[in-house]
């Protein structure tokens, strides 16, 4: 074996035992059979690709306990889903190094079946609240990003007051929350009708949160800053962030397509607060609520 592919071996050796160990842990850690039971299975083929490898190779390699707890670390704090799809995502790098190594080392082929196995099927089985309920937190972050960089951009021209953008703002944001978790609980229960799975009283939750703390932190540059057309780009800015950090939570999650996601919400969001800054630069002009 020459050294070259015995560097790579050796890499693909030690990565296998430490999605081992991140498994292990978070199996240890997680209170759901089923979910648990998938996580197990995970690490059982880890184990046996790591063992496989180190038959070819001759030695043993320690797992890297540092990216370890990092991936046990995210997957706790932001759910299993999102953690693991992250880490899945890595293992494309190694899928292409066993793609490599597949003519001079032949059971890489099946170690290569293994890894996508792990993301197409296995990860598809785990069960997680926050992304069976993802389209509520949708509801919520995406009518209050479309409403309220539209009224903030509106009312930037047409008071050009930051505090006073930032107070009706406030109010506009906490009734239309209220308004759209009551909607989403009764949606809800209809949809229980049909057996959604879903809790209304949860799902009006995660609507009227995610509505709620998106308010937050809209209306923030206006309380902050005192140039009210700076307040508004930061704001601006603001929800772009919000949208490319929610898509890149939930297609990750998910496993789907962030830039289509991103470009969608991004649009509209953006077109409904150029066509309210718009009106606002009339109301403005016609009334003068700045005199």
């Amino acid at each position: 074996m020459d050294s070259k592919l015995r560097e790579k071996l050796l890499a693909a050796q030690r990565n296998e035992i430490t999605e081992c160990l991140i498994y292990e842990r978070l199996a240890v850690r997680t209170k759901d059979e089923h979910n648990r039971k998938v996580i197990e299975q995970i690490a059982r083929d880890e184990r046996r690709h790591y063992e496989r490898l180190a038959k070819r190779t001759g030695v043993e390699v320690k797992p890297s306990r540092v990216q370890a707890a990092l991936y046990v670390a995210i997957a706790r704090l932001f759910g299993l889903s999102f953690g693991l799809r992250l880490m899945e995502k890595g293992e494309d790098l190694a899928v292409g190094v066993y793609g490599a190594l597949e003519t001079a080392v032949p059971e890489m082929g099946e170690l290569m079946a293994d890894e996508q196995r792990h993301e197409e099927e296995i990860l598809g089985m785990i069960e997680e609240e926050r992304i069976t309920y993802a389209s509520s937190m949708v509801l919520g972050l995406n009518d209050a990003l479309v409403e309220l960089t539209g009224a903030l951009a509106g009312l930037t021209l047409a008071l050009r007051d930051p505090r006073l953008i930032a107070i009706t703002g406030l109010i506009t944001g906490v009734a239309a929350s209220m308004s759209m978790a009551a909607s989403e609980y009764l949606a809800s229960r209809e949809d229980d009708a049909g057996d959604s799975g879903k809790d209304p009283l949860k799902s009006a939750a995660y609507t009227g949160t995610a509505y709620i703390i998106t308010v937050a932190i809209l209306i923030t540059p206006y309380l902050l800053l005192g140039n009210v057309f700076v307040s508004m780009a930061v704001m601006l800015t603001a929800s772009i962030l919000i949208i490319a950090s929610y898509n890149f939570y939930i297609t990750t999650a998910k496993n789907q397509n962030f830039w289509h996601r991103f470009g969608e919400m991004a649009v509209i969001s953006l077109g409904v607060a150029a066509v309210s800054f718009g009106v606002g630069f009339v109301v403005n002009h016609v009334f003068g609520a700045d005199a």
